[in-house]
């Protein structure tokens, strides 16, 4: 990962270190969020709300975070979303009401959309397209991992004071991850602009590119609501059956664990055989998948189907985002990554109220079935979209375009 223009201590500083530090706090705060917001006189429908403050918080800003890391470069909007994630880490811990728990969580899932959408297009600019993949699904793989590690050192800390010290620990990880950007060098970043042109805007950006967005962000769409339908089919589907908590915390543990072991074999694949080589076998598989959860009704067979939602989804570690870097234009790579980001991000809101209608409506498992069709949807919108508009999405477009 070691270029003349992008040395290992950039890709290692100023976006890897810091994006893992940043995914230990967000790990660590997620699971407590209910419990603290009851022990706080919450119902269990408030506390419902108050949780999904923090994806909410994130879509309503990914269009904003484009801007701003077009404005101030990505490096400093990674600043600036580290010290906001502090303050609202800071916040949420001290919040006198619900309703100021439930703005502090808002702020940070507005910092993380900043914070992610930033060091995705530090990466996009700092890395050579020959190493991209990797460089992406190794942040995919530490965001993983942080995020896998953050409920245990969060349980840990509870051990020692109350639910009050996770979001100690979260704010000094913010600090942390703003600290390691600090040290790494300063690139600007920001898109390049001819003297007396002005900075595109999102509705210039979207307009000139809505054809892209309505098929291939259609796609990462899909991409998107299966990933989310995937981060609650076990637990919903665990309870459903009637296993305990803890059994069902170590399913979704085991399913953690093998997913953040690929991340790099699947970026090797990427770099040297095309995109699509990962995204269509991983959103299949990870459909199929999916699938089979309505026949699990025992912890074994059960284990079994978290193994291979874990391998499906690890294997397309980073490839949304490396599809997007291969296709954002060079003058307004923050804003496009932003609406991008959106689309994505609403999909993956869109998985888990999939999952809940179909318990609503009395089937879960039907909509689990729903939700597991959107993989091979996605599959399909890829296979027919992403040759069109990505020269690197297999080794059949780069030899058509002169690169092999």
């Amino acid at each position: 990962m070691t270029t003349a223009h992008s040395p290992r201590r950039q890709i290692l500083l100023g976006a890897l270190l810091p994006a893992f530090i940043f995914s230990v706090g967000a790990g660590a705060m997620i699971p407590i969020l209910a419990p603290f917001a009851v022990e706080r006189g919450a119902t269990l429908a408030v506390a419902g709300i108050i949780a999904a403050m923090l994806p909410l918080g994130q879509i309503l800003a990914d269009l904003p975070a484009g801007a701003l890391a077009a404005r101030v470069g990505d490096r400093r909007a990674m600043l600036l979303a580290a010290g906001a994630a502090a303050i609202g880490f800071l916040a949420a811990g001290l919040a006198p009401s619900l309703v100021t728990l439930g703005a502090a969580v808002a702020l940070v899932g507005a910092a993380n959309a900043v914070f992610h959408l930033a060091r995705h297009s530090y990466l996009t600019e700092v890395t050579p397209v020959h190493q991209r993949a990797r460089v992406l699904s190794t942040l995919g793989g530490v965001h993983r991992i942080g995020q896998f590690i953050g409920p245990f050192l969060g349980a840990g800390v509870i051990l020692l004071g109350d639910l009050r010290a996770v979001f100690l620990l979260a704010l000094l990880t913010a600090v942390a991850a703003g600290v390691t950007v600090l040290l790494a060098a300063e690139i600007d970043t920001r898109p390049e602009r001819a003297p007396g042109v002005a900075r595109a805007g999102f509705g210039t950006v979207i307009g000139t590119h809505r054809d892209l967005l309505l098929t291939l962000g259609v796609a990462s769409m899909l991409v998107g609501a299966i990933r989310g339908a995937r981060q609650q089919v076990l637990p919903l589907w665990g309870e459903h059956i009637g296993l305990d908590p803890t059994t069902i915390s170590l399913l979704f543990g085991l399913a953690g664990g093998i997913d953040m072991l690929l991340f790099y074999p699947a970026g090797k694949i990427m770099d040297r055989f095309g995109r699509l080589w990962i995204g269509v076998p991983s959103m299949v598989c990870l459909g199929l998948a999916m699938a089979l959860v309505p026949l699990a009704h025992s912890v074994p067979v059960l284990a079994g189907v978290a193994v291979l939602l874990g391998v499906s989804n690890g294997l397309g570690s980073g490839v949304m985002m490396t599809i997007a870097s291969d296709i954002a234009p060079a003058d307004a790579r923050p804003q496009f990554l932003g609406a991008w980001r959106l689309m994505q991000d609403l999909g993956i809101a869109a998985g888990p109220l999939t999952l809940a209608a179909g318990a609503a409506l009395g089937s879960l498992a039907a909509g689990i079935w729903v939700a597991s069709a959107m993989g091979p949807l996605a599959s399909a919108g890829l296979l027919r979209w992403l040759p069109r508009y990505s020269v690197h999405a297999s080794r059949r477009t780069r030899r058509a375009a002169g690169l092999e």
